[in-house]
């Protein structure tokens, strides 16, 4: 474990990429860089990797820890991997053998008093990647009405109590704004019940907190334009791998899986193809891999993590 971070699922990263002497890999969420130091060590001596993350923070601190060892072997660069067409092109990434995205929160983020993300650490309520740009999780508590915040909630965190926490919320800022961590976690666990059918070992406000996070970043918007970068800079046989840790993630990444690796998009009432689109991928994992028991007793928080993965078919 380094600096009270542990990569989830690393070994089968390693074996999904395969990366190699001389190849060309990008850590699209580059997070606490543990993935990245591995397929760096796999890879020398020559291997090159670009690490992207829309945390500055996140930059610096890998740069700080990696670049001592691997100089300019890594490349880094802060930005949303929504972007990640043009950022990979001009740091001289336009064709690639491996791709990652660990769609996860880093420890260091959870740790991070200062923004909000982790429900036990408390402080603002910003939840931004990139504190320069969109608007902080407050702003959207202080703003939306019970009916877009209900909506949020459902379609963000499928919260089964989301019209009961969205009242309470709007009752509470009708006296004081919520402001901090602590306040909206103290509101949620009033509010909805800590032992509601399918919430198992979670706390009452994860639900709430993720929908939060995930429409102040755009992440899934997010997600879907990076999964179509990737396939473009990926050479034949390149390697495309996802790790996401909730199922609205998991299902963008099965469904786009899918319809990549069928190419042809017309209806079935057409009986030929018209639409000209070939496959671009093969699916390498039929199921979706999930943490052994050594790794959870290790790292619970790659309990909910599952990998995915895919290759890059000929042009």
């Amino acid at each position: 474990m380094k600096e009270g971070h542990l990569p989830v699922l690393v070994e089968e990263v390693l074996e999904m990429l395969a990366p190699a002497p001389g190849s060309l890999q990008i850590d699209a969420t580059l997070g606490g860089g543990g993935h990245t130091e591995r397929i760096l060590e796999a890879s020398d001596p020559d291997g090159r990797l670009l690490g992207i993350d829309a945390d500055g923070a996140a930059i610096a601190r890998v740069d700080a820890r990696l670049r001592p060892r691997f100089g300019d072997r890594i490349v880094l660069r802060q930005a949303n991997f929504r972007d990640l067409t043009a950022v990979a092109e001009e740091a001289g990434f336009g064709a690639v053998d491996g791709c990652l995205m660990d769609l996860g929160l880093s420890s260091f983020q959870l740790a991070d008093a200062g923004r909000g993300f982790g429900i036990r650490t408390g402080g603002p309520l910003d939840m931004r990647f990139d504190t320069s740009r969109g608007v902080p999780a407050a702003d959207l508590l202080a703003t939306l009405d019970v009916a877009m915040m209900v909506a949020l909630f459902r379609r963000y965190g499928e919260e089964p109590f989301a019209a009961r926490i969205a009242r309470a919320i709007v009752h509470a800022r009708s006296t004081a704004p919520i402001t901090t961590a602590e306040e909206l976690v103290a509101l949620v666990e009033r509010v909805a019940p800590s032992r509601a059918p399918g919430r198992r070992r979670v706390h009452p406000a994860t639900r709430v907190f993720q929908a939060l996070r995930i429409a102040v970043n755009e992440e899934l918007e997010a997600l879907e334009a990076a999964l179509g970068a990737a396939v473009m800079l990926l050479r034949p046989g390149g390697r495309l791998v996802v790790l996401s840790y909730h199922s609205l993630e998991d299902r963008i990444v099965k469904r786009f899986f899918r319809a990549e690796r069928q190419g042809c998009t017309c209806p079935p009432e057409v009986p030929i193809c018209v639409c000209g689109r070939e496959p671009r991928l093969r699916i390498v994992t039929r199921r979706s891999v999930t943490a052994t028991a050594s790794e959870l007793s290790l790292n619970p928080r790659a309990r909910s993590a599952r990998l995915r993965a895919a290759e890059r078919l000929a042009a």
